[in-house]
């Protein structure tokens, strides 16, 4: 039987990062993922780009990965303009609301996995387990159990699921969670445009579609189109020419003409949040614990922040020679994540639900809250500090 003091599932960004949090203080730590490691060490582009606040960039700073990052790769969110319909009226959300240079950061998740990759094989107290494929976990007041199809058998103190909104590990432990389905799919690619996008990202809630544009360094921006699922294979069919005047026309041209400049990924929209943070010698973290909607692009920052809580907590324990695995301990760190993720993901849906609702009623109220909230400067500088997440 392997022994390690924590045993993560899912090598994915939230489990390397948080292997490299606890890293460094006498843990032994083990990561459990089911793809070859040459997966892991140079993982494709797959469309997202993930949009950092200033707490996430001082997280991944402190971690290693930022200098792991070419810094041309790393392009500024300095505003943010949200739109309905087709009018061009927007609210927009300025960066100096909340006194910074910017909203926050935009960085291709592939990069990002890289880095994390990058920065744990470098640690000798992390041990990399690859093409691992459970087939039991159990937990009780010695330890927790993972058994593997290869026949070998691990024990831990403590269990950390890391294994995505759909996590198998959360479904072992008995931990149910409400998943919503939104009935739709999105589209993420980066496309080159004539006009210049100022570093501003887009959240346009349009009639029938939702858009979103990330802004890139120079002329080009990740795009996510949001449609119904049959909607979203008719564009990822069509030729490359086809699609370029598709999506100009779906910005109703103002980016100008648009060219793709990646391939192009499609993901079920679907959200989730565990009815428990933790169990018996068991914590989730990641989208395993919130995967959000991507309305708020706060997925993955969530998932540094539940990975920054827990890992502090189990740092302090280990330096009082405490168990790292203690009930106590881990309701500590539900609380705080809870505290921190529960009221955004409600607002969230609630946001995701009007706006993508077409009915003549929802447009009026639509388009009367977005001028409301332009006025209201508290509500403005809370939504700075939101994205932002400055100190």
């Amino acid at each position: 039987m392997l022994h390690f003091d924590i045993v993560i599932v899912g090598a994915g960004p939230s489990g390397l990062c948080f292997a490299q949090a606890v890293a460094g203080c006498g843990l032994s730590i083990a990561v459990l993922e089911r793809q070859p490691e040459s997966t892991l060490a140079d993982p494709a582009f797959d469309g997202r780009e993930i949009a950092l606040t200033h707490h996430s960039a001082q997280v991944i700073q402190t971690l290693g990965l930022w200098e792991r990052i070419d810094n041309n790769a790393i392009s500024l969110l300095r505003d943010a303009r949200v739109l309905n319909g087709p009018s061009l009226y927007a609210m927009h959300i300025e960066h100096d609301a909340n006194k910074t240079t910017s909203l926050g950061y935009l960085v291709a998740n592939h990069l990002i996995r890289k880095a994390a990759y990058d920065t744990v094989k470098s640690s000798p107290d992390i041990t990399l387990l690859t093409e691992s494929v459970i087939t039991a976990i159990s937990t009780d007041n010695d330890g927790a159990y993972i058994s593997l199809a290869n026949g070998d058998k691990i024990k831990a103190q403590l269990l950390v699921a890391a294994d995505s909104r759909f996590s198998e590990t959360r479904r072992a432990m008995g931990i149910p969670a409400t998943m919503h389905d939104f009935g739709k799919s999105m589209m993420v690619c980066v496309m080159e445009h004539s006009i210049p996008h100022h570093h501003v990202a887009w959240e346009w809630f349009d009639y029938g579609q939702t858009l979103a544009l990330l802004p890139m360094n120079g002329m080009r921006s990740s795009v996510v189109i949001t449609l119904p699922a049959t909607d979203i294979q008719q564009l990822m069919s069509l030729s490359e020419a086809d699609f370029n005047e598709e999506m100009a026309t779906r910005f109703k041209h103002r980016l100008g003409t648009m060219q793709l400049a990646s391939t192009r990924h499609a993901y079920p929209l679907v959200t989730a949040y565990a009815s428990q943070l933790v169990a018996k010698r068991c914590a989730l973290i990641g989208d395993a614990a919130v995967g959000m909607h991507p309305v708020t692009a706060h997925g993955f920052n969530f998932g540094l922040s539940g990975v920054d809580v827990l890992a502090n907590e189990i740092k302090a324990a280990k330096s009082r020679s405490s168990n790292i695995a203690a009930s106590a301990l881990l309701e500590r760190y539900a609380r705080k994540h809870r505290l921190k993720t529960r009221p955004l993901f409600l607002a969230t849906h609630a946001i995701a639900k009007l706006y993508g609702n077409d009915t003549i009623p929802a447009r009026l109220i639509r388009a009367a809250s977005l001028r409301i909230g332009n006025r209201i400067s508290p509500f403005k500088r809370a939504v700075a500090h939101m994205l932002t997440e400055a100190n």
